[in-house]
Parts: structure tokens; C-alpha cells; sequence
């Protein structure tokens, strides 16, 4: 058994928002109590108190979360300023709960953190998959999953989403329990039965030469072939801002695909460009574009993926993870998105997720999870 249990509430106060969210849990769950959760929040939700009650409701519950640009569910389809939780029971999947924290000071310290509480509470030694809604602001999100490929396997799938607050870029939080942190990493570590399937994709094209990155420092990025980076990006869009309408793409060499790294913000004096995580030196990339249609398309391209590679008959849950410059950039279309994605699942399988500061999964079977910009992740879930 492995039931799934959606709630979703665009109710502006924190106390009636969290009672609708629960009242739609309680009719949805039909008696069974909940082992684990995951919960999507707006930034201005008064989040102690929502997490204090959906403890009260369920005891001990191992849950955990962040704050987040919009949701998605299939119980309200895609919301601003709104509050979505995921609940999962099942008697073939065991779901533990770990948390690292000062991950500004040391990420692989933090990272082995929350590895190892959620093993410790874990009765199965074999475990399938890592979801995690870690910190974005304070910590390089590429640290953040080496540390978690250190203690769980450089192949082991991770999933998830970094945490935002609505590109305010202050201050995120992640939940954990009945916790509100900032500059953490929580994790849900499912074992047992599982099966799960997860497909990636973007919508950006690579144009132009491929070049190599010839010297960066973490997520500034000073030479590419040589020559000064804002060089490189003004031969396509002299005099443009770097932004992310325009990442850049970086190829993986496990997979011959690439993945996005988003610009933000560049300095004209030195010519260096600013993206939202670390850009490695010696990698091949290339300047990409997109048309809203191609971004829109690539959600659909997603859910396909997952639901083509899912290696049993039904999914019994979606989690979408999709960046918040897709948000910005489709605008009033966002709501489309969803739609493409959740069209494509039949009306039994319950659906939430949230849009992040960066999108982490693997870009195929048995490769390496990443940090990716500018991309939809679906992650299905359910058992045989």
C-alpha cells in the first residue's frame, strides 16, 4: 500500500490556511495516518504555526519543506502566495527524515548530518531515493548535493528543489518537523518498495560555438576560450544585462546533454558575469535561448520522460520542481505549465511541488544528480 494525500490553500491567513490544508488531507487519507510529508510554502505564512499543526494532527510526522516562489497541486493547480502539502502512508516504504545545518560554514559536514539521522531512524539498510528542499542563499547548491553523493553515492538519485522567498534573495527558510531554519539541508531518504521514475527538461536551445570555461571562481565566471566572459555573451546580445532569459549551458559529460547555470548580473568593469551557482572551469558550454513556447513544451517533454521510464503500471504520486525564472519569464502563463504537466497523469495520481531557486536531479538513469536553472523536474512515485 503507499497512499498519497494532497492539500492545498490559498487562504492568505496562516491558521486557516494550514485547517483547509489538513481538513482536504483528512478526507484524502480515509483513516490511514501518515508516516512522512513534504511542505510548500509562501514566504510570509506564519510557518511555526503551520508546522506546529500539522504536528498536532499527526504526531511525530516526518516532515519537511520550504518556502517557495508559487505551488502547484492537484487539488488548486498552480497558486501564488499559497500553502501545499504532500502526505505519504505506506506499509512497503519506509520514509525517515534527516537535517544538517550551518551549511554556510561547512556543507559536507551538514550534508552528512542529515544522512545520517534519517539512517539512523531507518530499520532498511537499502535505501532508492534522496528528496531533499535545502537552503539556496547561503550556501552553493553544487556543494550542497556533493555533499549528499559523498555519504550516499556519487549515482544515488537526489530530487528536489532549493529553497527561495519570491525573489526577494534575503532570507528562505526550510521546515523540518516542527523546525523553521534557515542555512540547512533536510532530507526525506525513502527505502523499501519504491518505485520511482523522474524526467528533466528545459526548453533552451544552445546556439552559437561551444567554448571552454577558462577561469571562474565559484559562481563568477571571468574567461571563457580566453577571452574576457562578457565578451563571449556580448558577440550574441551586445549591451543585454546577463539574465536568465539567456543561461548558459553546460555540458555533462556522463550524458552528452547539458545542464543550465542562470545569469544574474554581470560587472562591466571586469567583465565577469555573476550566475546562481558555481560554474566549473574546463567545461564545454554555449550560450542558449528559448521561445515561451519552447518553455512551456519542455514541462510537457518532462512528465513524458518520467512517465516512459516508470517502471511499474501507475504512479501513485507526481512531484513537480520547477524554476522560479520560468516563472518569471512565462508570466501570466505559468498556469500553463502545470496544465501540460498534470494532463498527462490520470485523475488518481495526486500532484504538488513548487517553483525553486534550482532544480536538482539526475539528467538520466544512473548518472549523477545536478543543479539545474531555467528546467521542469517531474519526480514520479508509488509502488508495484
Amino acid at each position: 500500500m503507499f497512499r498519497v494525500a494532497v492539500g492545498h490553500s490559498n487562504d492568505p491567513d496562516s491558521d486557516s490556511a494550514i485547517t483547509e490544508v489538513l481538513e482536504q488531507c483528512l478526507i484524502s487519507l480515509a483513516g490511514e495516518v501518515p508516516a512522512a510529508g513534504v511542505l510548500f510554502a509562501a514566504i510570509d505564512f506564519e510557518h511555526s504555526l503551520i508546522l506546529q499543526e500539522i504536528n498536532r494532527a499527526f504526531p511525530g510526522i516526518e516532515l519537511i519543506g520550504c518556502t517557495s516562489d508559487a505551488e502547484m497541486s492537484s487539488v488548486l493547480e498552480f497558486e501564488e502566495d499559497s500553502l501545499a502539502l504532500m502526505l505519504f502512508c505506506s506499509d512497503e516504504v519506509e520514509i525517515r527524515a534527516g537535517i544538517g545545518r550551518g551549511l554556510s560554514k561547512d556543507a559536507v559536514t551538514a550534508t552528512k548530518q542529515a544522512v545520517e539521522q534519517a539512517q539512523a531512524k531507518s530499520s532498511l539498510k537499502s535505501h532508492q531515493l534522496c528528496l531533499t528542499t535545502p537552503e539556496s542563499l547561503t550556501a552553493d547548491g553544487v556543494s550542497i548535493i556533493n555533499g549528499l553523493k559523498l555519504e550516499l553515492g556519487e549515482k544515488f538519485p537526489i530530487l528536489g528543489g532549493l529553497a527561495c522567498d519570491s525573489w526577494k534573495f534575503h532570507q528562505s527558510y526550510q521546515f523540518f518537523q516542527t523546525e523553521v531554519l534557515s542555512d540547512s539541508v533536510p532530507i526525506l531518504l525513502f527505502s523499501g518498495k519504491l518505485l520511482f521514475s523522474y524526467g528533466v527538461a528545459n526548453g533552451w536551445v544552445p546556439i552559437g560555438r561551444k567554448a571552454v570555461v577558462t577561469s571562474s571562481e565559484q559562481n563568477i565566471l571571468y574567461e571563457i576560450d580566453n577571452q574576457p566572459a562578457l565578451d563571449f555573451y556580448d558577440d550574441y546580445f551586445a549591451g543585454l544585462t546577463p539574465s536568465p532569459e539567456y543561461p548558459l549551458a553546460i555540458l555533462d559529460p556522463q550524458t552528452n546533454e547539458f545542464y543550465t547555470r542562470a545569469p544574474y548580473n554581470c560587472d562591466r568593469e571586469s567583465k565577469s558575469i555573476y550566475y546562481l551557482a558555481q560554474i566549473p572551469e574546463q567545461a564545454v558550454v554555449q550560450i542558449a535561448q528559448a521561445s515561451r513556447e519552447d518553455i512551456l513544451a519542455a514541462a510537457k517533454t518532462s512528465i513524458t520522460k518520467a512517465l516512459n521510464s516508470y517502471p511499474g503500471t501507475q504512479p501513485q504520486a507526481a512531484l513537480f520542481f520547477s524554476c522560479l525564472a520560468r516563472h518569471q519569464l512565462l508570466g501570466t502563463r505559468t498556469k500553463e505549465e502545470y496544465d501540460l504537466a498534470q494532463n498527462s497523469l490520470s485523475e488518481a495520481v495526486q500532484s504538488c511541488g513548487f517553483y525553486t531557486n534550482g532544480e536538482i536531479s539526475p539528467l538520466q538513469d544512473n548518472t549523477s544528480s545536478r543543479l539545474h536553472h531555467d528546467t521542469f523536474v517531474t519526480l514520479l512515485l508509488g509502488v508495484g
